[in-house]
């Protein structure tokens, strides 16, 4: 308990910004998802009711629901938009003032929202929620790589973590504030989708008080005393030497490195291992999820991801058990409620916090912004198939649907095991040297095959 509370005193700062990160960070996105749902069948009144005043005839209700779709998947493509200019624009600029400049967007899709009543135009409600999704984009690749930039070893686990903390958080007061006792009622449902531009303005006229992380100062910046401010800043007084010469190891050894695109990274071979882990998380991390705590600090980011899908997929195969006997007992009911919270618990307590942590970790400065657009691309693909193909799969299959999940699950823990070093505590150039033994070992197989039938022998069974 002592070494907490010296920890929050000594590191105050650090947690204030990592607040003042999540209010216009993760916390955007995870609002923008879960409220969308709450005002459906007013803003479908609305788009009717206005269309009959400019035209004078009611739309088809075919036509209303396509409009409604359009609204709720434009913030998935300006989502994906968002997250490929994302890497440019953290390169060239800094997380910092994108993240400022973000939060301008923000208002202004609030504005859109806001207004789209008055001025009778559900065109701004779909301006609005376009605006929205590349906001959010933006602002959930800078809040992972920030909190992981600015934390100092000990506690990068616990400050990654805090990024699913805001996602998390930001669906929840979604689903309250959507509510009708609320701002879910017809009269209210233009302030509830603009709501968030609130949280945005907090974090416009709060951030300029923090530093610009200090590996961007010191390693693209090259500004060695900004670098030394900013840790003193963030992590108080103390002696920092080891995390300062981290960053010069690192420093030194992308001397001859510039820094790499999109596509230099994916055809980058010694990146190949990070990239197929980082690709596998995002397309995992699409399942379910809660939160996690700091158990990610004391158990390691590997363990707490194979033994959670491990344990994620057990319950997915009890699960499909019980609800094919549904029918037969009526009890089995309750037994599906009650695995259910045990799979989202599983998931929280597990992988959902680890997977940004290692996200973070496997990558150096010159390769991450650009892993992070190819990370971000990937869970909006996701998110984009899963929600249109899940209904026909659920049609097609009914509760054995989630025999396909429980595959993903047993082949992702399985990969994690297997190829995935432990990073925590370790630094980037540690964690590099790791994942060089894997392409220097996968060298050697041929080598090794020609010269030893014993030793192919093993590697066709391995």
């Amino acid at each position: 308990m002592t070494s907490y509370l010296s920890d929050l005193i000594q590191y105050r700062r650090l947690f204030q910004m990592m607040l003042v990160l999540g209010i216009g960070g993760t916390l955007l996105p995870g609002f923008h998802i879960s409220v969308i749902n709450y005002p459906s069948m007013h803003i479908k009144r609305f788009i009717n009711k206005t269309w009959l005043e400019r035209y004078g005839s009611p739309l088809h209700q075919e036509t209303i629901t396509l409009l409604w779709s359009l609204i709720v998947s434009i913030y998935f493509v300006g989502g994906l938009l968002g997250c490929l200019c994302s890497g440019y624009l953290f390169v060239k600029h800094g997380k910092k003032k994108c993240l400022l400049c973000n939060n301008m967007l923000i208002m202004v899709a609030a504005l859109h929202m806001g207004f789209s009543k008055t001025a009778k135009s559900f065109e701004m409600i779909l301006i609005g929620r376009f605006l929205y999704g590349i906001s959010a984009g933006v602002c959930s690749n800078a809040h992972s790589q920030y909190l992981g930039e600015i934390s100092p070893k000990k506690l990068r686990g616990f400050a990654n973590t805090s990024a699913v903390v805001f996602l998390t958080l930001g669906k929840v007061l979604g689903q309250i504030m959507g509510l009708r006792e609320f701002l879910g009622t017809e009269s209210l449902w233009p302030l509830l989708l603009a709501v968030c531009g609130i949280a945005a303005f907090v974090q416009l006229v709060s951030l300029p008080f923090f530093p610009e992380s200090p590996p961007y100062l010191l390693i693209q910046k090259e500004d060695s005393e900004g670098c030394l401010k900013a840790m003193k800043q963030l992590w108080g007084e103390g002696d920092h030497q080891a995390e300062f010469d981290d960053m010069m190891k690192e420093k030194a050894a992308m001397k001859s490195v510039k820094t790499m695109s999109v596509l230099e990274v994916m055809k980058e071979p010694a990146l190949r291992w990070q990239l197929c882990i980082m690709n596998l998380l995002m397309m995992s991390i699409q399942l379910c999820g809660l939160h996690a705590s700091s158990i990610i600090d004391r158990f390691g980011r590997r363990m707490l991801l194979w033994g959670g899908y491990g344990l994620m997929a057990g319950i997915l195969a009890i699960l499909v058990t019980v609800l094919s006997l549904q029918n037969q007992f009526s009890w089995m009911a309750y037994c599906s409620v009650v695995l259910i919270f045990l799979f989202v618990i599983t998931y929280g307590i597990g992988p959902s916090g680890a997977v940004i942590s290692v996200m973070m970790e496997i990558f150096n400065q010159s390769a991450r912004s650009s892993a992070f657009v190819i990370a971000g691309t990937t869970g909006w693909m996701s998110f984009i198939v899963i929600g249109m193909i899940f209904p026909f799969i659920v049609e097609a299959l009914g509760p054995f649907c989630f025999l396909i999940f429980m595959g993903i699950l047993v082949i992702s823990g399985i990969f994690f095991y297997l190829f995935l070093p432990e990073t925590k505590g370790k630094s980037i150039m540690e964690i590099k040297e790791e994942f060089s033994t894997i392409h220097f070992r996968k060298k050697l197989l041929p080598t090794a095959e020609k010269n030893s039938p014993l030793e192919h022998t093993f590697c066709t069974k391995f």
